[in-house]
């Protein structure tokens, strides 16, 4: 994944809204989204739930490079 794809797949695993996530990093709400479906894409996945067991806590996990 890309950094910041990286950054905001932490960001929803911690459960914050996709317009928090919008309003942190200075981004539209539908560019988000369009990170996030990326992500699960990505990992095979398809919900915040299943993000967040992937990432196992994420806190310092090291996620692929695409």
């Amino acid at each position: 994944m890309t950094k910041r794809e990286t950054e905001i797949a932490r960001m929803a695993a911690e459960g914050l809204s996709g317009p928090a996530m919008a309003s942190r990093l200075v981004l539209s709400v539908r560019t988000v989204n369009n990170h996030i479906q990326r992500i699960y894409a990505k990992l095979g996945i398809s919900s915040r739930h299943q993000l967040a067991s992937a990432l196992g806590g994420y806190r310092d996990t090291a996620l692929p490079e695409s």
